[in-house]
């Protein structure tokens, strides 16, 4: 019996030992095969030494436990004399709780962690092969894996290898098992056997020497038939010698598993034959393989099966990996694939990802290897399947700076660290840190952790993720800047060879001027120049992500050059994150708005403002522009004070549909190509209207003063009037005037067609920003009819001569300038017009039928692609414009949901009323919102205006990446387009032409 005073000593021994539960270690210390454990200091030092002593305790009892008496006592005795053993054995124990029940099942695998010989310490394949070559079944072999594994794992928590070592011991350890297998397979049929030869290629982590404790192990089968044996039986025979293979190292037996054995990297994937002929490999790769398959290839390397064969695989395929680079869309393929791992993570276990999180260990594989695939075409030393091999010949090489590589080692090492320990407790496959206070304890001390373990661990690890984050791309921009900026004449630089080599990889057409670009941009001592070299590894990543990277980084440069001395502005780049990033995207997507930016570069700081990229309402703009037109001395001054405020909130307005900030979590448009399209719309629009409010202002204010003699409204048509205007759109507008009292109306007439005359002179006057043009064509008589009439003469015309068209165009007439309650008296005489009361008559419909019909013949450009025109085209704005606006003048009178000027919300009160389906609605919606934002597309990528999808393959590309269309998708995008547009023709032609 133990007495309080002992047991309350026994307790504290325990504690400072690193015991958690001292009641339980102390229960398990008074069992009498644990006397001499309990007795001696030493022992128990060792057992506090451990990750875990109290499972190091648990996993001890049970071993001895397993034992007869007299083999019990020589185990306890080895583990007090021997001290290779004991820390050995109870550093495994306590960081290991699956080793620990392996052991309690075959208590004598101990003595494989007895010697402590030289040659013990880094054994290779042929030392596995020799501790695997007494497996005769699937059984046995899982046995010794694990004696092996026991080995290795003793090694590791010792601190006799490195991480790096450790993993490849892993690796070495796989490969003989994969030839036992083999052998055991072939044994279990020697006739398929003899009918192939049979090469086992590893890839992954296998193929690169850097396996963990629990992984897949990714292979590839190549075969060829022997001793005339038709081919088709070969690979038949090749095919079930492989399937077995996997069978024995997957298939959970009593022992557990080994691994699972993963087949999938293979051409054509899981749907592709397991096995293949050599030349059938090379057919595949050279004619259906994708990039990410080439970098996959970068770690092949035969392990098993005829040597010879494997040999030959490795060698034809060398060439095709190393020559990767140079395929179109490389670097975006490569990145496209690694953030496609990020987004397939869990939300709730991205933060705790080890491996494929954002500053996880993929980051570094994924940057090393985008590296050695750019620069391994001509620099075979970089031809290494390790990453840190890779990474060590590629800071030797000078494409990596020797500081950043060793941050990135000294990173990487400590996840796979952190990686290994986590699957070693269980044997479980795991990328995940555990969230359990007791297993952050045992990792953080199996790390060597032991002051403040857990908050040591976090802290550690958050900062080599961080580092890792940082570094990601740092290592690959970075060079190029040392390359150019002539700065630490000893540090080996990138070659200008391997410079343009990365600078082509990333997309850049010309890389000499993008050089040019990045030393006018980084070189000298200057504080601008220091942040530069700062901003641009990042900016540049953000540019080779766009469609026309020389772009961004030229209209970058010219940025820069404008404002390089305004003190805030690097300093908006450097401190706001958004402002950089958001500046990259806007330079690299298009002209339209780099080209306003350059025409009012202090515009930038829009960028960096939280709220800076919402567009500013009517009453705001109109007040800020008429303000700005009061201040100017001329007319010509306050027109060009207007088209500044224009130009700048034209800007606003790109800037934040290309970037995407019209979706935001307060805001309903995330996701919503339609809401998009209708903030751009609205913006547009009502910047326009302001614009031509300041236009107004200024040609009476030159002339009249204050005060007109007619009161006057400027009324808009077409998209003007919808608020559907696009970045490139005319503003279809009429002009309607009222003499004042006692103001002749002649008198009248002539200051009205002045006005006209005074505003469409200041609105076309000479200018490098894009043009505001008024079309006055839709008024009555077209060209040949006054600009500018009254009401009554309005009134005069539509009740005599007005045709069904007319009627049809006032429907989306809308006041937009001037003398608000005339616009209001011209909306009510035209309402009668727009939706007659009775409804359009048959005669009526059959005319707007006809005119749509010859309009479809005769408008649409000759050579122009019918099913990518999206104006005039099949199921294009046309199309479905037409139709809502047949229901609107047949409806619209009992229907006050018709009484829009917007087309989409004509469209869904259609939907409501029960004029058309909900599929029908939706189908002709979704064509109308596709075809307006190719349209904005096109203005934004090319400067001007377009109907149709661009003929130059990087434009075209770039309106591909504002419709969300990534690098290499521009086909998909266009069958999308006329699949879309196709669907929306059949509905027109049922509702439109009753058909």
């Amino acid at each position: 019996m133990t007495v309080p005073g002992r047991r309350s000593s026994t307790f504290t021994r325990l504690l400072k030992h690193g015991f958690t539960d001292p009641s339980a270690a102390a229960r398990l210390l008074d069992l009498p095969d644990m006397s001499s454990v309990r007795s001696d200091p030493v022992l128990l030092d060792a057992l506090g030494a451990s990750a875990d002593p109290d499972l190091a305790l648990r996993s001890l009892v049970r071993l001895a436990e397993a034992h007869e008496p007299d083999e019990r006592r020589r185990f306890l005795d080895n583990l007090i004399t021997a001290k290779p053993l004991r820390d050995r054995l109870l550093g495994v124990l306590g960081a290991s709780e699956a080793l620990g029940d392996h052991l309690a099942r075959h208590p004598r695998d101990w003595h494989a962690l007895a010697t402590y010989e030289s040659a013990d310490l880094h054994p290779g394949v042929e030392d596995f092969e020799r501790g695997l070559a007494d497996a005769t079944d699937p059984v046995s072999l899982r046995v010794s894996y694990r004696r092996c594994l026991l080995a290795i794992a003793a090694r590791d928590v010792c601190g006799t290898t490195d991480v790096a070592q450790a993993a490849a011991e892993l690796a070495d350890l796989a490969t003989a098992t994969l030839r036992a297998a083999l052998a055991l397979a072939r044994a279990a049929a020697p006739g398929d056997a003899a009918a192939c030869r049979l090469a086992v290629i590893a890839m992954g982590k296998c193929g690169g020497h850097e396996l963990n404790y629990v992984s897949d192990v990714d292979v590839i089968f190549v075969a060829e038939p022997v001793n005339g044996t038709e081919e088709a039986k070969a690979l038949q025979a090749a095919t079930r010698l492989a399937s077995h293979l996997m069978r024995i190292c997957s298939e959970t037996t009593v022992e557990g598993t080994i691994w699972p054995v993963d087949a999938n990297l293979r051409p054509e994937g899981r749907n592709g034959p397991l096995v293949r002929t050599l030349s059938s490999h090379l057919a595949y790769y050279q004619r259906w393989a994708k990039t990410w398959e080439f970098q996959a290839l970068l770690k092949a390397r035969p392990v098993a099966g005829d040597a010879t064969l494997g040999q030959a695989y490795a060698e034809a395929v060398a060439p095709l990996v190393w020559q990767a680079a140079e395929r179109e869309n490389f670097v975006a393929d490569v990145q496209k694939m690694r953030r496609r791992v990020v987004d397939n993570i869990p939300a709730a276990e991205i933060e705790r990802e080890l491996k494929l999180g954002p500053g996880g260990l993929r980051d570094v594989e994924f940057a090393v290897q985008l590296l050695q695939l750019v620069h391994g075409r001509s620099d075979a030393t970089l031809h290494s399947g390790t990453t840190l091999e890779a990474l060590q010949a590629l800071a030797a090489g000078g494409y990596v700076g020797r500081a950043d590589a060793a941050q990135l080692d000294e990173a990487y090492r400590f996840l796979r660290a952190m990686e290994h320990r986590i699957q070693l407790h269980k044997l479980r496959r795991t990328h995940l840190v555990p969230e359990d206070e007791a297993d952050l304890r045992r990792l953080a001390r199996s790390l060597g952790l032991r002051t403040d373990p857990v908050a040591t661990l976090n802290r550690e690890w958050r900062r080599h993720g961080s580092v890792v984050r940082r570094l990601h791309e740092k290592i690959f921009y970075r060079p190029l800047l040392d390359a150019v900026a002539q700065l630490a004449p000893g540090e080996t630089r990138l070659s200008p060879k391997a410079a343009g080599q990365r600078l082509e990889a990333l997309g850049y057409a010309d890389p000499a001027a993008a050089l040019r670009h990045l030393e006018a941009l980084a070189s000298g001592v200057s504080r601008k120049a220091a942040i530069q070299r700062t901003l641009l590894p990042v900016l540049l990543g953000w540019f080779a992500d766009s469609a026309d990277p020389d772009a961004g980084l030229l209209g970058f440069r010219k940025v820069s050059d404008a404002l390089g001395k305004t003190p805030w502005y690097l300093r908006l780049l450097r401190d706001e994150g958004a402002a950089a990033e958001n500046l990259a995207r806007v330079l690299s997507a298009g002209r339209l708005a780099p080209d306003l930016l350059l025409r009012a570069p202090e515009a930038v700081a829009i960028l960096g403002d939280p709220e800076g990229l919402w567009p500013r309402g009517r009453d705001h703009l109109e007040q800020e522009v008429l303000a700005a037109v009061g201040r100017a001395d001329t007319a010509e001054a306050a027109v060009a004070a207007a088209r500044g405020v224009r130009r700048r909130e034209l800007f606003r307005t790109a800037a934040a549909d290309l970037i995407g900030s019209y979706g935001t979590e307060e805001s309903p448009a995330e996701g919503d190509p339609g809401a998009l399209v209708d903030r751009v719309g609205d913006a547009v629009t009502e910047l326009t209207a302001a614009t031509v409010a300041g236009a107004l202002r200024a040609a009476v204010r030159d002339q009249w003063g204050d005060t007109l003699p007619t009161r006057f409204a400027v009324i808009g048509v077409g998209r003007f009037g919808g608020h559907e205007l696009g970045y490139g759109s005319d503003a279809d507008v009429l002009f309607v005037h009222e003499p004042r009292d006692g103001v002749e109306e002649q008198e009248a007439a002539r200051a009205a067609n002045a006005v006209v005359a005074e505003m469409r002179r200041l609105l076309q006057l000479p200018t490098a920003d894009p043009p505001l043009l008024i079309d006055a064509d839709l008024r009555p008589e077209g060209k040949s009819g006054p600009l500018v009439r009254t009401l009554a003469s309005y009134q005069a015309y539509y009740r005599r001569w007005s045709l069904t068209w007319e009627s049809q165009a006032l429907l989306r007439a809308r006041p937009m300038a001037g003398d608000a309650a005339l616009g209001e008296a011209f909306v009510e005489l035209i309402d009668p017009l727009r939706y007659p009361p009775q409804g359009l008559g048959d005669e009526a419909v059959r005319e707007i039928r006809r005119l749509k019909a010859r309009m479809e013949h005769e408008r649409l450009p000759r050579g122009a692609d019918p099913t990518l025109h999206t104006k005039l085209g099949r199921g294009g704005l046309s199309d479905v414009e037409w139709t809502v606006q047949l229901l609107q003048m047949r409806h619209g009178a009992a229907e006050p949901g018709l009484r829009t000027t917007r087309t989409r919300d004509a469209l869904a009160a259609a939907r409501a009323a029960d004029l058309i389906s909900t599929d029908d609605a939706r189908t002709l919606d979704e064509a109308w919102v596709l075809a307006t934002r190719v349209r904005n597309g096109v203005m934004l990528v090319r400067g001007r205006a377009g109907d149709t999808f661009p003929s130059d393959a990087r434009e075209l590309a770039a309106v591909g990446r504002y419709l969300g269309y990534g690098p290499g998708h521009v086909g998909d995008m266009l069958d999308d387009y006329r699949r879309v547009t196709r669907r929306a023709r059949g509905v027109m032609e049922r509702v439109f032409y009753d058909a």
